[in-house]
């Protein structure tokens, strides 16, 4: 644990500073590349070897004819602009460089400093405009721990319905509408033509649970706009959303959440409506997860090197989500008690082994770098926090101790190029999402709950009946982390979402039966002294935390960490590339084409889509001298809640407009 932070563990198992008293800082801090330069001229690949100085081939020099930079903008993220460049050799088929590139500042945590630390709950909601609640929820445990202030048993309930409702929809969005059409047959027809064949020739095992007969049915249901499959998850997308918004009033960005619980009123009406809703999740479950296993099954056997799009070292984060109300009380003292009662897990994994579930050692493990970032360092002045509130030390780049200070300037791949930091737990690189969620849970076997229980080497998921027979789905842990796996990862969340909703459902009746129906307890703002909170919460993709401090009844510091902060990070200071950097590294090419016009580059759109990086499907890709060869847009009304003038179901307001078109 903690190898590579300046933290030396003594007899007693506690961890110390170095032998100055102070936390270690890189001797200069200068980025990779220049300390690299110095020393050989040449370049450092992510495990610390040296390699071949690249700069000129991707500059465009002599080799131009062989290697060929492409570049995807925008990767549009609804919250906050993505850009991908790659550089690729066409003849040997792989990926040279890669770099993750956040295009917008947003400034959040720049907007907060001196508000009242209540509007820090609304106006951190808008950091997204899909998944606001996350936000909400993760701001309101922040302020709950430095107030403090806990919510009572029916008041985390709502939150945890709220949120498991809120993930069905992320999680069906991704699949079937950002990540599908990747795999859709008009996409396939273009980019793997004899792959689509014989997909159309091959059966799809579980088609008597799913209803697709081959998977080249599959692949048809996935086309954008017009495919089975593709409709009907935008109108269970709404259906999430409708259950969300039972619990906590409106979606995206509720009003209800408050420090101390929330404040919607919730009846045994609102359960049942609530009810009728998950009732078809069920199926909806447990036709997704045996989908997504024949559509990756089959990838994984007659594409191959798919096995290696987006493949990424088994090293994982999460923060856990989901609380037990008989257990957490927002203190952080007890962080760790009440985050192993989660019905989802934190934990870190590290070269597939989990090597802690305890969110205090989560939380001073991070730090957050910026070197290749549109950011000043920050320490250059003193460092307001050594210790966290358990009294463990924190580095100087730890969220507590960090200052958004933004600087867009230097605009290159060796220098800086990104919106994005990096962030690092034991100076280790780390990625995030529904996926980890899963393998994290797996592995430390904490999970208590009568339909859900890990194993050690999976997680079995007892989904009632509803239209289809009650089933058992078993997710396995993989032997390896790429692009199929976290769509299948994504696919067997959500049976987890949906035994979530269900666990709330009885709760909450039982909560009423015996007239605990409250759902919020009052709580104040201390108007002096210096007050410190966290909320440890996950977001669709995973990870997310809000660190805060309070400063005589002001915000004085506010500090986001999202899953795509991680995943998108850029090259760190330590020589590692960040998740969808190294993925697209790792990523072959394997679709077919004659001439650089033909190639659209779709296996690392394939690769980087597998993480869900907060995007609609809009896609334009250009090559140099080329033309744009992605431009559709393939999502409309993504969020499947919108209806038109007669109030008709988005399926059928998209078919009409279809054969009117």
């Amino acid at each position: 644990m903690f190898e590579n932070l300046p933290l030396q563990r003594t007899d007693d198992g506690s961890y110390r500073l170095t032998d100055d008293g102070s936390f270690y800082v890189d001797e200069t801090h200068k980025s990779t590349a220049e300390r690299v330069e110095e020393m050989t001229g040449g370049t450092q690949s992510d495990n610390g070897a040296l390699q071949e100085d690249s700069a000129a081939s991707i500059d465009g020099s002599e080799d131009d004819e062989e290697f060929h930079d492409i570049d995807i903008d925008p990767v549009t993220r609804v919250a906050g602009s993505l850009a991908f460049h790659a550089n690729v050799d066409l003849d040997d088929r792989t990926v040279r460089e890669a770099h993750a590139q956040a295009t917008l500042f947003r400034g959040y945590e720049v907007i907060l400093e001196g508000r009242d630390p209540r509007d820090a709950i609304d106006l951190s909601s808008r950091a997204c405009g899909v998944c606001g609640a996350v936000h909400s929820i993760c701001s309101s445990m922040a302020l709950e721990m430095a107030l403090p202030v806990e919510p009572p048993p029916m008041g985390v309930w709502a939150r945890n319905m709220g949120q498991a409702a809120a993930f069905l929809y992320d999680n069906s969005l991704h699949l079937h509408l950002l990540a599908g059409p990747d795999y859709s047959a008009s996409m396939m027809a273009d980019t793997n033509p004899d792959l689509l064949s014989t997909a159309r020739d091959t059966a799809a095992p579980h088609a008597s649970i799913h209803g697709y007969e081959t998977i080249g049915d599959i692949m048809e249901g996935l086309n954008p706009l017009e495919g089975d499959l593709y409709l009907s998850a935008l109108e269970k997308t709404r259906d999430a959303r409708q259950m969300a918004s039972l619990m906590l009033g409106k979606y995206p960005h509720p009003s209800t959440i408050a420090p101390g619980g929330v404040t919607t009123t919730l009846s045994r009406s609102s359960f049942t409506q609530y009810y009728t809703r998950l009732d078809d999740m069920f199926d909806w479950a447990k036709k997704i997860a045996f989908l997504w296993d024949d559509l990756m099954d089959f990838m994984l056997e007659h594409q191959p090197g798919f096995e290696h799009v987006g493949e990424h070292p088994i090293n994982m984060i999460g923060t856990g989500v989901y609380d037990d109300p008989d257990v957490y009380n927002a203190k952080y003292e007890d962080a760790d008690e009440w985050g192993n009662a989660r019905l989802a897990t934190p934990g870190v994994i590290i070269n597939g082994e989990l090597v802690t579930t305890d969110l205090t050692e989560i939380d001073i493990g991070m730090e957050e770098f910026v070197d290749h970032s549109y950011y000043e360092d920050w320490t250059d002045e003193s460092v307001p926090f050594e210790t966290s509130p358990g009294g463990d030390p924190l580095s100087p780049y730890h969220p507590w101790n960090k200052e958004t200070r933004p600087k867009p300037e230097g605009t290159s791949w060796r220098d800086r190029y990104t919106w994005g930091t990096a962030p690092r737990w034991d100076r280790q690189t780390m990625e995030c999402c529904p996926h980890a969620r899963l393998w994290i849970t797996a592995l430390a076997e904490e999970v208590d709950n009568p339909f859900i229980r890990p194993t050690g080497d999976g997680i079995e998921f007892d989904l009632p009946e509803a239209e289809l027979e009650e089933m058992t789905l078993r997710w396995d842990v993989p032997d390896r982390l790429n692009a199929a796996e976290r769509l299948r990862g994504k696919a067997y969340a959500l049976a987890h979402h949906a035994l979530v909703c269900y666990t709330g459902f009885i709760e909450a009746l039982e909560l009423l039966k015996d007239g605990k129906d409250a759902v919020h307890n009052e709580f104040s703002i201390p108007n002096s002294g210096t007050h410190r909170g966290v909320g440890f919460w996950e977001a669709g993709r995973g990870f997310l935390t809000h660190h805060l401090t309070i400063e005589d009844g002001v915000i004085d510091n506010y500090q986001i960490v999202t899953p795509s902060t991680w995943n998108s990070s850029p090259t760190g200071p330590f020589g590692q590339s960040g998740p969808f950097e190294v993925g697209a590294k790792n990523t072959p090419i394997l679709e077919d084409f004659e001439s650089e016009e033909d190639f659209s580059a779709i296996d690392i759109l394939r690769g980087v889509r597998s993480f869900d990086p907060c995007m609609p499907c809009t896609v334009h890709m250009y090559t140099p001298g080329g033309q744009d060869v992605i431009t559709e847009n393939v999502t409309m009304t993504t969020c499947g809640c919108s209806y038109d003038s007669d109030n008709k179901p988005a399926e059928v307001t998209l078919r009409e407009m279809l054969a009117d078109d």
